[in-house]
């Protein structure tokens, strides 16, 4: 079966098998409306008057998807049909069809549009259909000029259209075997296991290596499965969410059997960490890894392997769990780590040793925000306050979280499809009202909730409708007198187009137009001339991208490389957040399990901006410069890739913490005395690294340093900046790498005082060793961040020194000035 599985694995002839099988289903797809739609009985044809919806509807519905994506695009069709078709009953009953002006159809248009855009439960796919079904259905109206029963035949004819491509797509995943993602699932996860093996064993071998360059050329290997085992997991999760509409009664009976991308992610996290360690190793970890722990290696690679291969063998949808292998984290063995001292280990080693426990033990779930046992620690002050007004909280905060939810994008966008159809309706209308369709449905199927580069997606829809009308054209040109061989023309092009698709330079929104442009042309019949009509649909579409890329920038002025500045400020604040709590956390000497949440939280409010930041790198990249400096793509991707490395280290950061807090339990030792032996250290990391970053946010806070200047001098500063620094203005990394190591070995020399405290009995010594592997590992990550901080600060500084290239750039009279003008 072609799958999106062969893509991940690699090869140029999979990827290709694989485009083909998509391009091949689009093609029977689009044949069966082309069939039906020119050679069909002449009723039929009557009742189907808008074909090219249909070619529309089968190419938004079919491309790259699995049986389950194309049933689910069905119920999309049947939602978008419901809110346009009863709607549009009434408005034309009320209207009247022959009373619609050009001015009045475009004011309906925009008013529906901005009505079916608002809410928040419909699907993307459902709010794109129904745009297209508002502009036929009111451009249409405008045109024919009936009423009563001719307006409701109207509606009739788009609803039928738009349920044959629907129609047509569910047959195109079915014949002539249905494309499944139930099996598509499994495949890559058979693959996935096996990628998984493959660099765990690349991983042992690095850190079992007799020298350094056997251990470099394991790693270089072990970066490659990496990269391919990323790929796996992103295609794991385009293709999960169509399961459900293949097995639509696994919701009541297994609702826990189809959380395969999390599943996989648990063995992701902890090989990620196992990369991480190695890539720190200046040398090899000789001090720990001696031939006792090396035959414990072999265990439990033995007893991993064996995981991952029950987990290639399984069914990822009939069990809840990646199964377990028989058999402790290294058995007896790793007890000989108690009497291994942190200090005089490498830290990365314990890292390493600490996520292969976590890849043999799996990674536990984070704890509920809000444990039960806290709730018995509330006062009855506090009961009696919360208990005095529920309702009036209640609805407080869903009137506070409907007005977020208006004000974080669904207002904008509905606001923005409202205003940008309206227009090229009316502007359609009035330069041709034949072919005043087309100026709306450029548009319609191409709205996304999210931001886009609006430039580089009207230049590529420009771009494929101009290609696609031409070759339609020609194709007329040379089969005047034939139109199966006209029809039969479409299909190599359906293929070539669905290729575009996948290109950088055109994407999903170029391919498209280029596939819907032939079709109108070749796929239809009784429209006129072909040369006129592709003139007077390539210059409608011309309109409505006008329009489009109008809208766009009154509604959204920014540029891309300014909400990613914005962007790369936000998440610098959220990691400050997270060191802070991060030393919070471990700082608590009560109950400090009830601070561990918040940690957490804070961890996925850095995960999402950091994501965030990604998409507008990536939006940045595409974006024409203009007038514009260009953009500096691979600056910012150093720093995504430092805050990313970041996030993954927070992860094991709470993960050890968390352990620590249960040992602690366990030894009935309090953590009072563990938090006063590593407090110092945490306060010093959290002063060096917190305070770096708190300067470093107001950096990429400012627009220039010229307007940092001009607001100075507005500014009355009581110290002389050329004389010196003011007394309350430093820069944290006035110190080298070795205040770094300082910090660590501190840290390190202090958890081996906890260890060397900790006295047990035959049964807890595992467990000691375990709180040897979690310190050791706390260190490591506490090392990294701080590395990993000193990475981001060169990038912004050289980020920086980029925007203001005729000044020299010295941080340290920045923060001078910074401190000067906000302290």
């Amino acid at each position: 079966m072609l799958s999106l599985a062969a893509v991940a694995r690699g090869p140029t002839h999979a990827v290709w098998l694989c485009r083909l099988g998509s391009a091949l289903r689009t093609v029977l797809a689009c044949s069966i409306v082309g069939c039906t739609t020119l050679f069909g009985p002449p009723p039929l044809q009557r009742l189907l008057a808008f074909p090219a919806f249909s070619y529309v509807t089968a190419v938004l519905i079919v491309s790259d998807a699995r049986l389950g994506d194309t049933l689910r695009g069905c119920w999309h069709v049947l939602c978008a049909t419901v809110q346009v078709v009863v709607p549009a009953m009434l408005s034309l009953w009320l209207i009247g069809a022959g009373q619609l002006s050009t001015g009045l159809a475009a004011a309906v248009v925009a008013l529906s549009v901005f009505v079916v855009g608002l809410p928040e439960w419909t699907h993307l796919m459902a709010k794109r259909i129904a745009f297209g079904q508002i502009v036929i259905v009111y451009v249409g109206a405008s045109i024919i000029h009936e009423e009563g029963a001719g307006a409701f035949m109207h509606l009739l004819h788009v609803a039928s259209s738009t349920a044959l491509g629907a129609l047509a797509s569910v047959l195109a995943l079915l014949l002539p075997y249905p494309r499944l993602a139930s099996s598509e699932v499994n495949e890559i996860w058979k693959s996935y296991a096996e990628n998984a093996s493959e660099r765990l064993n690349l991983f042992l071998e690095a850190f079992s290596a007799p020298d350094n360059s056997a251990a470099l050329d394991s790693i270089s290997q072990a970066k490659f499965f990496s990269e391919r085992g990323d790929k796996l997991l992103q295609t794991i999760r385009l293709v999960e969410d169509g399961i459900l509409w293949e097995r639509p009664w696994t919701r009541f009976f297994k609702p826990h059997c189809f959380d395969p991308g999390d599943r996989l992610q648990a063995i992701e996290i902890p090989l990620r960490g196992m990369e991480i360690a190695l890539s720190s190793f200046t040398s090899l970890p000789t001090a720990i890894a001696d031939d006792e722990l090396g035959d414990a290696l072999q265990r439990v690679t033995l007893n991993t392997s064996l995981r991952l291969e029950q987990a290639k063998c399984s069914q990822p949808l009939a069990s809840t769990t990646v199964p377990n292998s028989t058999g402790k984290f290294l058995d007896k063995p790793l007890q000989a780590l108690k009497t291994i001292s942190p200090a005089h280990a490498a830290p990365s080693a314990f890292f390493f040793l600490s996520c292969m426990q976590l890849l043999q033990d799996g990674l536990p779930s984070p704890q509920n925000p809000e444990p039960i046992s806290n709730i018995g620690h509330k006062s009855n002050t506090e009961e009696s306050r919360n208990s005095k007004k529920p309702v009036t909280y209640s609805f407080k905060m869903m009137w506070s979280s409907w007005n977020m939810s208006l004000a974080s994008g669904r207002l904008v966008f509905a606001f923005k499809c409202s205003l940008s159809l309206g227009l090229a309706v009316l502007f359609g209308l009035m330069y041709n009202k034949e072919n005043a369709y087309w100026s709306g449905l450029t548009i319609a199927i191409s709205f996304a909730t999210g931001r886009q580069a609006m430039f580089t997606v009207a230049n590529a829809r420009a771009q494929g409708t101009a290609m696609g009308s031409v070759f339609g054209i020609l194709g007329c040109f040379v089969f005047q007198s034939s139109m199966v061989i006209r029809f039969l023309l479409l299909l190599p092009w359906i293929i070539f187009a669905s290729f575009l698709m996948h290109s950088r330079m055109y994407g999903q929104a170029g391919g498209i137009s280029a596939v819907i442009g032939a079709l109108l042309i070749l796929g239809r019949k009784n429209y006129g001339s072909p040369s006129e009509f592709a003139i007077a649909r390539i210059t409608e579409a011309f309109i409505g991208l006008s329009c489009f890329i109008m809208v766009e920038i009154l509604l959204r002025p920014r540029r891309a490389a300014t909400l990613a500045k914005i962007q790369l400020s936000q998440s610098l604040a959220t990691l400050q957040e997270c060191i802070k709590e991060m030393v919070v956390c471990v700082g608590q000497t009560d109950s400090p399990h009830f601070v561990l949440p918040a940690m957490r939280e804070k961890q996925n409010k850095l995960k999402m901006n950091v994501n965030e930041l990604n998409k507008f790198i990536g939006e940045a990249k595409l974006e024409p410069n203009f007038w514009f400096l260009p953009f500096q793509g691979a600056c910012y991707s150093k720093l995504w890739e430092s805050l990313s490395k970041v996030e993954d280290l927070l992860l094991f950061v709470a993960h050890n913490i968390d352990f620590l807090l249960q040992a602690s339990q366990k030894f009935e030792v309090s953590w009072k005395e563990i938090q006063k032996n590593i407090h110092s250290d945490l306060e010093l990391f959290k002063e060096t690294v917190a305070s770096s970053l708190k300067y470093l946010v107001k950096i990429t806070s400012i627009e220039s340093l010229t307007l940092l200047e001009k607001e100075l001098q507005k500014k009355i500063i009581a110290h002389d900046l050329e004389l010196g620094r003011p007394p309350n203005a430093h820069w944290v990394w006035s110190t080298d790498d070795e205040e770094i190591e300082k910090i660590l070995a501190s840290f390190l020399q202090h958890s081996e005082e906890i260890i060397n405290e900790i006295h047990t009995n035959k049964d807890k010594e595992e467990l000691k060793s375990q709180m040897v592997l979690s310190l050791g590992a706390l260190g490591f990550c506490m090392g990294s961040l701080m590395r990993e901080t000193r990475k981001i600060e060169k990038g912004i500084q050289e980020l920086v020194q980029w925007e203001n290239p005729s000044s020299y750039i010295d941080f340290s009279e920045i923060s001078c000035k910074i401190n000067a003008l906000y302290v």
